[in-house]
């Protein structure tokens, strides 16, 4: 199981899911992604969408000031 990164702090939608839908694409089955989000509409978009895409969204943890953690299996 591979655990990758991805940094959209600095995006905004819709480019915050499509920029994690195409790192999610590189990984095989199994292996994890965490992406670096902000509060508001990526906080909530990104989630709701890799769910309805059929991947897996373990954990969404705060991490400081408005930037959020989540974890999603692919």
């Amino acid at each position: 199981m591979v655990t990758k990164q991805l940094d959209i702090t600095k995006e905004h939608c819709p480019m915050t899911f499509v920029k994690t839908k195409i790192e999610l694409s590189r990984l095989q089955p199994g292996d994890l992604l965490e992406v670096l989000l902000t509060e508001g509409e990526p906080l909530e978009n990104v989630p709701r969408s890799a769910t309805e895409q059929g991947f897996r969204v373990l954990e969404i943890i705060h991490v400081k000031d408005d930037i959020h953690k989540i974890t999603i299996e692919k």
